[in-house]
């Protein structure tokens, strides 16, 4: 797995077209987690409700079910840029130099397939749940605006994807070790070392 901040920048075309996607990605992600913050909040005064009041909030598993598609696919591309997605480099680690790009470009566009695959599928799912009305069980939410939530993120996962497909193809024309717009694998110890980094505030 590459550690954060692994993704080099210059004044490239592509460089400039990753920072402008990160910009974005990095908005959805906060705006996942202002959503987990509100569930915390909402399951606090549920809680509290019910304990003090006897008096729970109406639709509480509505609403908890409804947020966990925000928060669950918001942040997934930007989870890619910076190469924090789970990944096993046991053969990757030893493969160097434009072999290396080689390889993670041949599973970045499989990935780009998938991903294609799934917007497909999950806009499909939402436009039927929004023409048929879909609703949750209790209170009667709206389902359609979370799933939509789902293809929209896969799409921006999507031109990530592409950016590093770019970044890879470059790099392979280049010859150079070490890429702009892709994340670069670092060693276990890098990785250990940066996030006793974060831990420590630094």
């Amino acid at each position: 797995m590459a550690g954060a901040n692994s993704v080099l920048t210059d004044n490239s075309r592509l460089s400039r077209s990753d920072q402008l996607l990160f910009r974005l990605e990095s908005l959805l992600t906060l705006l996942g987690g202002i959503v987990i913050l509100l569930l915390v909040f909402l399951a606090t005064t549920n809680v509290l409700g019910r304990w003090i009041f006897s008096l729970p909030i109406s639709g509480y598993v509505d609403w908890v079910e409804q947020s966990m598609a925000f928060f669950a696919f918001l942040g997934i591309a930007y989870t890619q840029r910076q190469g924090g997605h789970i990944r096993m480099d046991i053969l990757v680690s030893h493969i160097h130099g434009w072999r290396l790009w080689a390889v993670e470009l041949l599973s970045t566009f499989l990935m780009l397939l998938v991903t294609l695959v799934l917007i497909y599928g999950s806009y499909l799912h939402f436009y039927r749940a929004y023409n048929i009305g879909d609703s949750s069980l209790d209170i009667n939410l709206p389902t359609w605006p979370a799933k939509l939530v789902v293809p929209f993120a896969l799409t921006i996962l999507a031109l990530r994807l592409v950016l590093q497909c770019w970044g890879y193809i470059r790099a392979i024309r280049q010859r150079t070790e070490r890429p702009v717009a892709v994340p670069l694998i670092e060693d276990a110890a890098s990785v250990a070392a940066a996030e006793a980094d974060s831990v420590m505030g630094n």
